[in-house]
């Protein structure tokens, strides 16, 4: 169905680039749904038919693709997500969850075919919910628990959005101040202010509430501040040459070809009574790792023409403890 609805936009002059092309540009956005886990064995992936036609709609009206990958109507499970979070009045497990989801990519556990109505508010019910609401999708096995994941960028992004409220709600961010730094790093290489400034965010957040102070929440502050860059995909946990780093932000060539810069960012997190012995220790390892990462080949292929940074960043407690971009030993 979607090849005649391509083939028939093309034929009437509404489309005049190829199927391939606008295909490769939605999947980061719009794929990756499986509802089946029989399916994981064969090819599993299905598009979001809805988001597609946002897309599409756009394509034919103005001959380019949506300013916003998100389609607004989509938004709305954003609010449905915090409804379900504060079902039964008491949301710290689900919250839990979102986190857990926000920080990793994916949760374990498995879908409830079905239940009444009424048992909606059971904490246990609430993986499967998020499921059937499309926040998560079947995404492989841990035995016989399912891996369920987020299925694309349009629904981390609204991850990252509830977030980025809960952040807020501690301590008001300037998130618009970002916009020129996220420029300059993807443009002309000028990382350190882009850095600099979610570094300072992060530890007048922080230090508000000296109970959030740790490695999950350096993780899911980041998470949520890194994906208000527009000029890159940004996921933490990728896989590369064998291991998993905490971010990689991958340039979003199909939409900004002006990116000159892509970077891996690996961040470590240390008590604040951590000794400068630990702190050095554990910088050495972070080296370490992140050249590893940056040889790989993927890395290679998914940064294109753009000049790889590789930036460790260390905090010890609230504050930024060091932060350096380190060489490659070689490249292959």
């Amino acid at each position: 169905m979607a090849t005649e609805q391509f083939k028939h936009y093309q034929s009437v002059g509404k489309i005049t680039r190829s199927e391939d092309d606008i295909v490769e540009e939605m999947r980061p956005w719009y794929d990756n749904y499986c509802f089946a886990k029989e399916s994981l064995d064969t090819d599993p992936k299905m598009f979001n038919c809805d988001m597609v036609l946002y897309f599409l709609n756009n394509l034919i009206l103005s001959g380019h693709s949506p300013e916003q990958m998100i389609d607004p109507n989509t938004r709305t499970d954003y609010g449905k997500m915090k409804k379900l979070i504060q079902l039964d009045g008491t949301g710290s497990y689900r919250t839990g969850i979102i986190n857990e989801i926000a920080e990793k990519g994916y949760t374990l556990g498995n879908i409830d075919e079905s239940f009444p109505a009424e048992h909606l508010t059971q904490p246990q019910k609430f993986k499967s919910l998020l499921f059937y609401y499309g926040m998560l999708t079947i995404s492989g096995r841990v035995g016989a628990v399912l891996k369920l994941g987020i299925p694309n960028n349009n629904v981390r992004r609204q991850y990252y959005d509830y977030l980025l409220e809960e952040y807020q709600s501690i301590h008001p961010l300037p998130t618009y101040d970002l916009d020129m730094p996220y420029y300059e790093a993807a443009v002309e290489g000028n990382w350190h202010v882009m850095m600099d400034l979610l570094m300072k965010m992060y530890s007048e957040n922080t230090s508000v509430c000296s109970l959030i102070e740790g490695e999950r929440n350096l993780r899911g502050f980041m998470n949520a501040l890194l994906n208000l860059n527009p000029y890159y995909l940004t996921a933490p946990e990728v896989e590369l040459n064998h291991g998993y780093c905490d971010f990689f932000l991958m340039p979003d060539l199909m939409r900004y070809p002006m990116v000159e810069h892509s970077y891996i960012l690996e961040l470590k997190y240390l008590k604040a009574d951590a000794t400068e012995s630990d702190a050095e220790e554990q910088w050495t390892e972070a080296v370490s790792q992140i050249r590893h990462y940056g040889e790989g080949s993927k890395v290679r292929q998914m940064i294109q023409h753009t000049r790889l940074h590789l930036i460790v960043v260390q905090i010890r407690g609230y504050q930024l403890n060091r932060m350096e971009e380190i060489e490659l030993w070689h490249t292959k």
